[in-house]
């Protein structure tokens, strides 16, 4: 007769843990939860701080930004994979406040270059205005048909934007084994996290309420996050 081994034994001992406990599992998805709310702070801040990142005057055109840390490729089936992030939007009329409370993400069916392996993968995208924004927070969207989406431009000015980029409604910029450049997420479908949301916040509480309307005050594990792009980007420029 096999024996089941210490590993296997502990594995199911935490199961049947989580199973009896449901408050023990909800306290472990929050703190979850909660790093990647402050990884998707650290990937900002790292990108924002190499030479070549997102044009300045894009950053300071975008209504919203998402953030991604650490896809990796093969999360879900073969070709498609699974990413959980963040989304926050500056505040106010038109946008035009600081950058506020996020809401979480998923970001799912990304299809990998071959050129990425198996390696982590993290995402950031710019929300370029309001109706990107307000599909992106209402409900699942599919990026290249819900949404215009492009490979964003990168470097110190916006020059090399092309008709495409100023056009799109989101542009998307990928970083992997320290690689840093615009990509197509064409295909992939965006979606508010509600559960790790209600997690988060200690209550059911939609997406455009916590991204639009101010309903709620930031988690101290997102203030990376939105202190960095309020230091990089204090004004939004849309307008100008």
């Amino acid at each position: 007769m096999s024996k089941t081994s210490p590993r296997l034994g502990a594995l199911a001992l935490i199961g049947i843990s989580a199973l009896f406990n449901p408050q023990s599992a909800l306290a472990d998805d929050k703190a979850k939860d909660e790093s990647r709310l402050r990884n998707s702070g650290t990937v900002m801040k790292e990108i924002l701080n190499i030479p070549d990142d997102i044009p300045q005057d894009l950053l300071d055109k975008a209504e919203c930004v998402i953030v991604m840390p650490s896809v990796i490729k093969g999360a879900i089936g073969i070709g498609g994979s699974y990413g959980r992030g963040a989304m926050t939007c500056r505040s106010g009329e038109k946008f035009k406040g600081p950058w506020g409370a996020p809401t979480l993400m998923a970001l799912e069916g990304i299809s990998f270059g071959f050129q990425l392996g198996g390696q982590a993968t993290d995402f950031v995208l710019l929300v370029m205005n309001d109706r990107g924004a307000s599909s992106i927070l209402g409900s699942k969207v599919k990026l290249g048909a819900d949404a215009a989406a492009a490979a964003g431009p990168k470097g110190r000015d916006a020059q090399a934007a092309t008709d495409v980029t100023l056009r799109a409604e989101v542009l998307t910029y990928s970083r992997s084994r320290g690689l840093f450049a615009g990509v197509s997420l064409e295909g992939s479908t965006l979606r508010p996290d509600d559960d790790a949301n209600e997690r988060i916040y200690g209550k059911k509480i939609s997406a455009k309420d916590i991204a639009l309307k101010r309903a709620v005050r930031a988690p101290v594990s997102a203030r990376l996050l939105i202190s960095t792009l309020n230091q990089h980007s204090p004004k939004n420029k849309s307008g100008d």
